[in-house]
């Protein structure tokens, strides 16, 4: 790992996610991911990678709802693996099972497509070493092209443990109402710099990443927000380098208008199309 998810960065830190079904919910996360169980309630389910950190956490909402189609919200979270032999025996285990996956290399990954049995969906990719990338005006060069899954799987031979320790919430993707909205609240809210344009859609980072959220308006524009009891996106977190800097980020917010709550450990606020994030250290 390159420091893209640490100081001085500002980057995603976890991600709670609404399912229909828990105890259906944790099978998949556990048995067909590879997540370990840090807490759980009747309703809900902290998973770890290393045993003290929560990265994904799963909560079924009263009254639960399926997700329903052309609404903004989760488009995916994306797991970042330490290593490409990581990402080899990933996929190997993941064949194994028969679940659906899709897959794309983006010239800076290898990503993994998969679909959780809710509808949320989930990359899971290494990253390329960042002296690999090509950068040309500012601007990270990334496409979708055929995966060499067989030049993955020749990386490793090593068994299945679940997902290693190093794991991280490597970025997240986002279905937005209005692209120029977002972009105005993200850049100049939150401090995020545009790093790469695609059709309909925008990637954006810090410190030069190529990219810890991605917002598109592929739902439509004017994609309306999901109720609060249905399945999918809940929050996200993005983790500040320093009291300052969030400090900084609660103002630029709220002279572009958005509410802003303060909570005993964190700052709640809402994007334009209604995707809630934790602003925390």
């Amino acid at each position: 790992m390159e420091g893209f998810h640490q100081k001085p960065n500002i980057y995603v830190g976890e991600v709670t996610i609404k399912v229909k079904d828990l105890d259906n919910a944790l099978t998949f996360y556990q048995n067909i991911m590879g997540f370990q169980v840090l807490e759980k309630t009747n309703r809900k389910a902290a998973l770890t990678t290393d045993g003290k950190t929560t990265l994904v956490t799963l909560e079924q909402p009263e009254n639960v709802i399926p997700k329903e189609g052309r609404m903004s919200g989760l488009y995916h979270f994306a797991i970042l693996l330490p290593t490409r032999a990581d990402l080899s025996v990933f996929l190997r285990h993941f064949l194994g099972t028969g679940y659906p996956l899709g897959a794309a290399d983006h010239y800076v990954s290898e990503a993994l497509y998969i679909n959780d049995p809710d509808g949320n969906g989930i990359e899971v990719y290494r990253d390329r070493p960042s002296k690999e990338w090509n950068w040309k005006n500012g601007l990270v060069d990334m496409a979708t092209e055929e995966l060499d899954g067989n030049s993955i799987l020749a990386e490793s031979d090593a068994e299945w443990n679940g997902l290693p320790e190093g794991t991280l919430m490597g970025h997240i993707h986002l279905h937005v109402g209005d692209l120029k909205k977002a972009e105005e609240f993200y850049i100049k809210g939150l401090g995020f710099e545009i790093v790469s344009h695609y059709p309909q859609a925008v990637f954006l980072s810090t410190g030069r990443y190529h990219h810890h959220i991605a917002i598109n308006t592929w739902q439509g524009v004017g994609a309306a927000a999901a109720p609060q009891n249905s399945v999918g996106l809940k929050w996200y977190s993005l983790v500040f380098p320093d009291e300052a800097a969030r400090e900084k980020a609660v103002q630029n917010l709220q002279q572009l208008g958005s509410s802003v709550q303060k909570e005993t450990e964190y700052y709640v606020v809402s994007d334009p199309s209604g995707n809630q994030i934790r602003l925390v250290l």
